[in-house]
């Protein structure tokens, strides 16, 4: 009978190696310990809600730093426009993936958590998760649907109950290392689930030549350089799909979605679609920009306004025809 026992022993030691974490022997027979540890989760929760005010906007405090648009309610109202934009260019499907019957799903880098809450009501049965770096979404939610803090490009706890879906959207310039990231999510996902991201490549064109010069195009090319040079990753769509394939991934699909700017083409689906993204543009000029080029590239407040007003005013031109392209990747994980 010894012999089993010692050789489940051994196998628990190799999987598990030993770690020296010091005991805090103050707390040791300390009668008010459960009210030393309210306090520190207090001020663990107090952490996260610490933002970082600046230049007139709200930005988060978990991870300072490692996000650089804001997160008050300007912005959450421009993110669930961009919901809508989303669902415009796909024709109101919130995924393309081809999954079936899910039972535990997460959105990563939720945001207002509003996708999550629309997967949630379509899919009653499932457990959603959305999380981010900022607690800014709703209490009232479907009752499957449940919000975590996190930071997604550290290390995840997630595979220890894997997913049935991984979805991810709108992450250009918050994401420095994709790969990784994808790979992340190819540990957390079952066999035979799905992870589907969608995103844009970050810099508009024109087929005509008309958006070459402009104010938009200056907007673009200044603020995306200070990500860039920040680390952050603009242009995440047209690479999806060879980070799917590092991250092992098969059944890859790649859908590219070229999307007007403005109200310019001549047919109605494309007008409709182009009027979304002009509004969600105008809206967050000055919110893209503020952080990226006064914390990185020494701008001042005033400065990014005039460039982010330079931009709105030759996005408005009906001469300007800037087109930007949006990319929806899905790949399954390996049944074996």
């Amino acid at each position: 009978m010894a012999e089993p026992s010692t050789q489940k022993h051994t196998t628990a030691a190799v999987n598990n190696p030993t770690v020296n974490v010091e005991v805090d022997t103050s707390y040791e027979n300390d009668s008010s310990y459960g009210d030393e540890l309210s306090a520190y989760s207090a001020s663990l929760t107090s952490s996260v809600l610490e933002y970082r005010h600046e230049n007139g906007r709200r930005y988060h405090g978990y991870r300072d730093g490692s996000y650089l648009l804001p997160n008050d309610e300007q912005e959450n109202d421009r993110l669930d426009l961009l919901h809508e934009l989303c669902l415009q260019v796909l024709h109101r499907k919130l995924y393309l993936a081809p999954i079936k019957n899910p039972q535990r799903v997460i959105d990563l880098a939720t945001g207002t958590g509003i996708w999550a809450i629309d997967f949630a009501d379509q899919h009653p049965q499932a457990e959603v998760i959305g999380c981010d770096l900022s607690p800014t979404q709703p209490t009232l939610v479907p009752p499957n649907v449940k919000f975590l803090v996190d930071d997604i490009e550290s290390e995840w706890a997630y595979e220890r109950q894997p997913f049935d879906f991984i979805h991810a959207r709108y992450l250009l310039c918050s994401i420095k290392d994709f790969g990784r990231l994808i790979k992340q999510c190819y540990r957390s996902v079952k066999p035979g689930g799905w992870v589907e991201f969608q995103d844009w490549d970050g810099y508009p064109y024109s087929e005509d030549g008309s958006y070459d010069g402009t104010g938009l195009q200056m907007y673009y090319d200044k603020v995306y350089g200070a990500f860039e040079e920040a680390g952050y990753e603009v242009r995440p769509g047209p690479k999806l799909e060879g980070w799917f394939k590092d991250a092992g991934f098969v059944n890859i699909q790649v859908k590219k979605i070229p999307v007007p700017y403005g109200i310019w083409p001549k047919d109605p689906h494309l007008k409709k679609v182009g009027a979304w993204v002009q509004v969600g543009a105008e809206t967050g000029f000055e919110a893209g920009a503020l952080a990226a080029l006064t914390r990185y590239k020494e701008w001042s407040k005033e400065e990014v306004i005039a460039l982010a007003s330079q931009a709105r005013a030759d996005g408005r031109r009906r001469d300007v025809h800037p087109i930007v392209d949006f990319y929806v990747v899905y790949g399954q994980r390996p049944e074996n």
